[in-house]
């Protein structure tokens, strides 16, 4: 007895030393799986092929690295985990010294051939080059992917947007007959478990991601499962680079009111004003797709603002054109008056030197007498006295009267001058003044009703985020 009990105790000693031998190809050895043998990885593993196999799916989004409107693409880092059981494959693991998983290469078994529908570009990732195969004959392929897909974009309350882009799994050729596939997770986990795995969300925030199942309703049918991801984009740069600037020009051209409408200044203001939010036209443009079946209301606001002030630069040429027409009627009445003053000054010329050249000859006949004779001639003498005392009144007066003109023209001079410096403007110019200030009041009420309700429509986007 003593000894039987020594036997035995060696042999289990030399078992517990014996599995520490133990190897992975032992098991793969047990279960005669190599590139050779094709019952692994020809056909699908099942020993009767009316039997489904039920595969399931998991996925985790790692990041978000770009999303491009104008090509309606969505570029994404995801993680996918697929799982399905080999009923070729099974071992006792107390056989093989507890081993329960081994890790093998990927060729050497049968995989489903799961696509994504809206794939548009050869992952560019490298596949993973092994597989997980356990005792109970479950197999487990882990795979990271750089996907590029197609995603409908719907911008129409862009930059306050949310979009919703769809990957669907399904197989290629086989139908819900062979293969079952259903989603190992639910959305709240799905979306928990990529929150906590993301690295990068570009100009995105990650909201949540919708698993849906859509299973064939008959066997000809194939089984596609749905992950549905919500992001919505970040848009403070947008507002900053782009619908702040617009806003700024639009307080500018009201600004442009408080210029003189006399002069080209405020005219050539506008125009540059509406050139630079043309700039921003092109430029937004190049962001968005033309194959949006709505208007975005940032175009919209883009194209209100720019019809806005251009009706302003429109009332602007209207308001110089009729400020010029009244100034060219005071210009010909300027003139008038400038041709009457001439007349005026040479009349005046003309008079006083006639007044003079009659002084004179009545002087040089009052003086006239005969030197030779030296006698007076007396019977002359008082009437030329009194005729020249008379000419010589007339002409004194003459010239007072000469003077006091002078002092009236010099008056008339001074009254003309302050009158075209305080002249109240003519017609035309009260009727520009009052169109502008008119159009004033209309313009500030059109862009107020206009941005509230702009405001408003993207406001309720962000109303429906939030729900």
């Amino acid at each position: 007895m003593m000894l039987t009990g020594f036997l035995f105790l060696l042999f289990l000693t030399d078992g517990v030393y014996l599995e520490r031998n133990c190897s992975y190809q032992d098991v793969l050895n047990h279960l005669n799986l190599n590139k050779n043998n094709e019952l692994y990885s020809m056909s699908r593993p099942v020993k009767n092929y009316k039997h489904p196999t039920h595969v399931s799916l998991e996925v985790l989004l790692y990041a978000i690295l770009d999303v491009v409107e104008k090509d309606q693409k969505f570029i994404l880092y995801v993680w996918t985990v697929m799982r399905w059981h080999n009923e070729y494959i099974s071992w006792d693991p107390n056989e093989f010294c507890g081993i329960d998983n081994v890790s093998l290469p990927t060729e050497l078994l049968w995989k489903p051939d799961l696509t994504i529908e809206e794939m548009t570009e050869k992952d560019k990732a490298p596949p993973s080059p092994y597989l997980t195969i356990n005792d109970k004959g479950d197999v487990e392929v882990q795979n990271n992917q750089v996907l590029v897909s197609t995603c409908r974009m719907q911008i129409y309350k862009f930059p306050f947007d949310i979009q919703s882009c769809n990957l669907s799994f399904k197989s290629i050729i086989h139908t819900a007959r062979d293969i079952r596939l259903q989603p190992s997770d639910n959305s709240s986990e799905a979306t928990e478990w990529s929150r906590e795995v993301m690295r990068t969300q570009y100009e995105w925030l990650f909201i949540n991601m919708i698993v849906t199942a859509n299973n064939a309703s008959d066997m000809v049918n194939q089984d596609i499962v749905i992950y549905t991801i919500t992001m919505k984009r970040r848009s403070v740069l947008y507002i900053v680079n782009f619908l702040a600037p617009i806003l700024f020009f639009l307080c500018l051209d009201l600004a442009s009111f408080l210029i003189s409408d006399s002069g080209g200044e405020k005219l050539s203001f506008k125009v540059t004003v509406l050139l630079a939010v043309t700039v921003l036209q092109l430029i937004l443009n190049e962001i968005l797709p033309s194959s949006s079946n709505r208007i975005p209301l940032i175009a919209l606001y883009c194209i209100g603002i720019f019809a806005l002030m251009l009706l302003s630069l429109l009332e602007t040429i209207l308001v110089m054109h009729l400020m010029e027409k009244d100034s060219a009627c005071q210009d010909n009445d300027a003139d008038k008056d400038q041709s009457l003053h001439e007349d005026c000054n040479k009349q005046r010329k003309a008079n006083l030197h006639n007044c003079r050249e009659e002084e004179h000859k009545w002087t040089e006949c009052a003086c006239i007498y005969d030197v030779s004779t030296s006698e007076t001639p007396c019977e002359l003498l008082p009437v030329a006295k009194e005729d020249n005392s008379s000419k010589i009144e007339e002409y004194h007066a003459l010239e007072k009267l000469s003077d006091e003109l002078r002092e009236m023209e010099k008056t008339l001079s001074l009254l003309l001058n302050n009158r075209k410096e305080e002249e109240k403007p003519g017609y035309w110019t009260k009727v520009a003044k009052k169109v502008n200030r008119i159009f004033f009041i209309f313009y500030v009420i059109v862009i107020t009703l206009f941005l509230i309700i702009i405001f408003l429509q993207w406001n309720n986007s962000e109303g429906s985020i939030a729900t």
